[in-house]
């Protein structure tokens, strides 16, 4: 029978706090109070485990970068897309500030060759800079990001047998690379899995059949990752595995064909989902005319899909003593409304520790421009650019 004990270090309640900085001219910016009932949570390593991730951040637009090939030196893809090489300071910078815990997503598809072979610069580089988080007291998340594409992983079943070479292969090399290492590296399998380029891209549809279909193959290509890995032996044998359902989105992992891999290690698979939400306030281009810009824990209506995002992962898994990690999750800066931003982080962290579910903010360097910009930490100086966010995330994550 399983055990259940209230998550006394979550107390999701705060005064409010003035931070002397200003939401936007002229006022005053403050922590939002939000006050949160902490739900009962199974008592056992795997969910102790993940409550020891509490806050992560995300080393977004760095090893994931693709679309690079006018660069001669593919060690180099590292900078592209953010300008600047990664640093053991970035890490002590990110645990000063009250991280415990950061994902570093690997896009590993450009740098391999036709036997999918990974470059050993590339492996190394990786290898270095996950040595940085580890050595800055941090636990790590590593994955395979960008590569989703029918030539590498793509889940239906015409592409599985190569899928599953594809993947086994990375996987394969990475495990044997980080045999050694401890139980604070983590290891995902793949990022967003989806049918790529096709209607239902983004979004299930249960009247199509390829819906089932991606998603069981799924499945059958987190099997293959669990199963490689354990066969690498180490650290490997025990190390915590992050699977997730289709796209990572909540609807994938509430599909009814989802089902978590089979594994010869108790219980140290991890569901791995990402929620942007409510979409058109954190994710929805500003342009366009359903975008929102303001988010209230105040108003019911701005809390309604990050409490079905909550509610929904606790009971079908956390519940039943399965660990969550939302690997993704943020809101994009839409024109100053950072009050709104920091009111959004601090629900949503909130609502999330409620339930025991860590939560790792997207952070990918941009502060400017049109595009999304969701950067936190200016990587050139190591320094908070929205303070505001940082301190609404904190204040709720024990």
């Amino acid at each position: 029978m399983m055990v259940f004990k209230k998550t006394l270090c979550i107390i999701c309640t705060a005064a409010l706090l003035s931070l002397g900085a200003a939401a936007s001219a002229g006022e005053e910016f403050t922590v939002a109070k939000v006050t949160i009932e902490p739900s009962d949570i199974p008592d056992n390593e795997a969910l102790a485990f993940t409550h020891n991730l509490k806050v992560g951040w995300n080393l977004g637009n760095t090893f994931d970068a693709v679309d690079c090939e006018w660069l001669s030196d593919k060690l180099n893809y590292e900078t592209a897309w953010v300008g600047v090489r990664t640093t053991p300071e970035l890490f002590e910078t990110l645990k000063n500030a009250g991280f415990a815990s950061v994902r570093i997503p690997v896009s590993w598809h450009n740098h391999v060759n036709d036997g999918y072979v990974i470059d050993a610069d590339w492996l190394a580089r990786v290898k270095e800079v996950v040595g940085y988080a580890l050595g800055a007291g941090l636990y790590a998340i590593l994955n395979t990001h960008h590569d989703i594409y029918e030539a590498y992983i793509y889940p239906d079943v015409e592409h599985l047998e190569n899928s599953t070479k594809y993947l086994t292969s990375i996987w394969s090399q990475v495990a044997a690379e980080f045999r050694e290492v401890g139980e604070q590296l983590i290891f995902e399998s793949m990022n967003e899995p989806r049918l790529k380029g096709t209607n239902i891209e983004w979004w299930l549809d249960p009247r199509d059949p390829k819906s089932s279909e991606a998603v069981q193959c799924i499945n059958k290509l987190n099997q293959a990752f669990v199963d490689t890995v354990r066969a690498s032996g180490g650290g490997n044998a025990q190390r915590y595995l992050l699977v997730p359902g289709y796209d990572a989105s909540l609807d994938g992992a509430m599909h009814k064909d989802f089902a978590l891999p089979a594994d010869a290690a108790d219980n140290r698979v991890i569901v791995s989902v990402h929620a942007y939400t409510p979409y058109a306030f954190a994710l929805q281009d500003p342009s366009k005319s359903d975008s929102t810009s303001s988010f209230s824990p105040d108003r019911q209506r701005d809390r309604s899909e990050i409490d079905r995002l909550m509610h929904s992962l606790y009971y079908r898994f956390v519940k039943e003593g399965v660990p969550v990690v939302i690997g993704e999750y943020g809101a994009r800066d839409k024109d100053g409304n950072l009050q709104s931003r920091a009111d959004f982080t601090a629900y949503y962290v909130a609502a999330a520790a409620a339930r025991g579910i860590p939560c790792f903010v997207w952070d990918n360097n941009a502060f400017t421009g049109t595009g999304e910009c969701f950067g936190l930490i200016d990587r050139s100086t190591n320094s908070f650019i929205f303070p505001e966010i940082l301190d609404s995330m904190m204040a709720y994550v024990n």
